[in-house]
């Protein structure tokens, strides 16, 4: 089957097929039937590929290992080294000429596969524009390995975008190497052209995305809807158009005025509970006299430095840097003049003062107990008596200099 399968894939090759020949089903076309088969064909030749040999179980299944240029055994790879230590460290046992034999006829045969392989890509790929013009928005290698590994372009539409972009992905690592470099997860649609040109942090973003537009286009591709790709095209803009969104800055905050107020007129609280609040949280006096500055006048600094806070009218001379009484006039309460006249013909005494007419307690008496003399007399009007005499002493209109006199009888008599 193989080799029948290969002799159709040359004769195809050989014949260019036109647009106006794809009429009617694709499945119906017996070139579409060999597309199919060796898609499967490379799922079989890669499982070939990856069984394990039983002499270095160490080592993967790199087609290098299969290859013998002498041009190249003169420079020691990567892989040479590693082959050599293994070799140096491996439990396994030696072949025999007949099992070596048949290991080099298996490395040949490894290495005709994966040529056979790469044929029936590059004869997939020229065929996709014709099988899937849609499905080529990933590329048309990519495209063909994902139909290769599905099993045919009907299996591919049937499976979900979660699976496909699974597809190719690598499962197994190296026993005793790094799995750093494997990224799990990742498969052909990861690692192709339109995914691999964005930055690293957003590749499995877009490999989700690029994975359910896949699954969308093949599905109509599926249905053989819009032969010529424009459902396809329409997808990749699509694709591109988020990219360039994805990688676009952020846009710059923008300074936004606050918008004008729309208040109307407020209601003014009056009343009596309002004044005592005004009050209470109003400025005080103090505060009133510290924030008055009188204009062209130098200040004196209350901190005593170049810089500070003054107190402005509150330590102005005549104020005494003290807080005096601050009486307001205009909440003062008044006397009427009736109210005066009263209070003054109250206060008047008619006649010489005696303790009868004296304003004072009737309590008070003229008596007082000294620890000396006991009981003694004391005259009120004695106090009041030295009081004038003292006035008249130094505070009368006849009043002389009292020491201008002296001087003067100090004179006479020294003469």
């Amino acid at each position: 089957m193989f080799a029948e399968i290969m002799l159709k894939i040359e004769e195809y090759i050989s014949k260019q097929p036109k647009a106006s020949e794809v009429l009617g089903p694709v499945e119906a076309a017996p070139e579409y039937r060999v597309i199919v088969d060796a898609n499967n064909l490379t799922i079989e030749i890669e499982n070939e590929l990856k069984k394990l040999r039983f002499r270095w179980q160490e080592l993967g299944n790199s087609l290098d290992k299969c290859k013998n240029n002498e041009n190249l055994q003169q420079v020691l790879t990567n892989a040479t080294i590693v082959v050599s230590v293994t070799a140096s460290t491996t439990q396994g046992q030696q072949l025999t000429e007949e099992e070596l034999e048949r290991i080099e006829e298996a490395c040949d045969m490894a290495l005709e596969l994966n040529q056979s392989k790469h044929r029936i890509y590059e004869y997939v790929e020229s065929r996709m524009s014709f099988i899937a013009p849609n499905l080529s928005i990933v590329g048309a290698s990519t495209a063909a390995k994902i139909m290769g590994i599905a099993g045919g372009l009907t299996n591919l539409s049937k499976m979900p975008a979660c699976n496909i972009m699974l597809l190719g992905a690598q499962r197994k690592t190296l026993s005793g190497f790094s799995s750093t470099s494997v990224l799990p997860h990742t498969g052909y649609i990861y690692h192709s052209d339109i995914v691999q040109s964005l930055p690293p942090d957003l590749q499995r973003k877009a490999a989700r995305l690029v994975s359910a537009k896949c699954t969308l286009a093949a599905r109509v591709d599926s249905f053989h809807e819009s032969p010529e790709g424009k459902v396809g095209y329409d997808l990749k803009e699509e694709i591109e158009r988020k990219f360039g969104k994805w990688q676009e800055p952020p846009p710059v905050k923008q300074v936004k005025p606050l918008p004008a107020p729309l208040d109307g007129q407020r209601k003014k609280q009056g009343g009596r509970r309002c004044r005592k609040m005004k009050e209470r949280l109003g400025l005080t006096e103090i505060r009133k006299q510290a924030n008055r500055m009188s204009f062209g006048e130098i200040e004196e600094d209350a901190y005593q430095e170049d810089l500070g806070f003054s107190l402005d009218h509150l330590g102005k001379s005549g104020s005494g840097c003290v807080r005096q009484t601050q009486v307001n006039e205009a909440t003062k309460a008044r006397i009427s003049k009736t109210l005066q006249c009263t209070l003054q013909k109250q206060s008047m005494v008619y006649g010489g003062k005696s303790t009868i007419q004296d304003r004072s307690s009737g309590t008070a008496s003229s008596v007082a107990f000294t620890p000396l003399q006991g009981l003694e007399i004391v005259n009120p009007q004695a106090a009041e008596k030295k009081v004038t005499e003292a006035n008249q002493k130094y505070f009368s209109s006849m009043a002389e200099f009292l020491k201008v006199k002296s001087e003067k009888s100090g004179i006479m008599s020294t003469s």
